[in-house]
């Protein structure tokens, strides 16, 4: 699963990154420790370009009874999509990208759990694969929500965990967010693990697995 992030580049980065502007009320500040249910970036395509806003992290769907499932979608596997009816039908219109700087997962080692970060050699931003949905409560207001489709691991995580977050190329990604790209086998064919040799990973402090600690030091390289 992948079920911590960071995202801590300025917001003008970001923007140009993705050819973005800003979503209406979007505010952004640096999330050393992203976890599930909170407000996270996210990058969507529209009519007029792409658009930085937050959605909510763990998955509503619009047929949800309520927004406790949320919890339990935090993610969803890239070999299940199109036969879930949570994901198969957002596939083909409600794909979103969460860019990110870092993902965090737990090495087990016996007795022992050691707290990794995983990114890019050059430290850059990359972009993890997700869809949305917005749900309506019975009282007519709206949640928007995302989930981080996951993958079979490369070299690099599979000595760390069993399955990493989908990541996509740069050349891949106008067409994940293209409104007008409803090609399922296509889009399918965009997730599978990242090139390991463009990835490196290193142990961090424990406290990373408190959600409530958020702050630099988190990101320190031990050993």
């Amino acid at each position: 699963m992948c079920g911590r992030f960071t995202i801590t580049d300025p917001l003008d980065s970001i923007l140009d990154r993705y050819y973005a502007s800003i979503a209406d009320g979007f505010e952004y500040k640096p999330n050393y420790n992203a976890a599930p249910m909170q407000y996270i970036p996210t990058i969507i395509g529209s009519k007029n370009g792409n658009r930085l806003g937050a959605l909510r992290w763990g998955l509503v769907p619009t047929w949800a009874k309520d927004d406790k499932i949320g919890n339990k979608m935090i993610n969803a596997r890239s070999e299940t999509l199109a036969e879930k009816p949570s994901f198969k039908r957002l596939i083909s219109s409600k794909r979103c990208i969460i860019p990110t700087n870092g993902f965090y997962e737990w090495k087990k080692e016996e007795s022992t759990k050691r707290p990794m970060r995983i990114l890019m050699k050059d430290d850059s931003i990359f972009s993890l694969a997700g869809l949305y949905d917005t749900w309506t409560d019975p009282d007519g207001n709206r949640l928007s929500t995302c989930t981080i489709i996951t993958t079979e691991p490369n070299s690099l995580m599979e000595v760390i965990h069993n399955r990493m977050p989908v990541i996509l190329r740069p050349e891949d990604e106008a067409e994940w967010l293209g409104r007008d790209n409803d090609d399922v086998q296509s889009l399918l064919g965009f997730l599978k693990p990242y090139q390991a040799s463009e990835m490196r990973a290193y142990e961090v402090p424990k406290e990373v697995g408190n959600v409530r600690n958020n702050y630099e030091e988190l990101l320190k390289e031990l050993n």
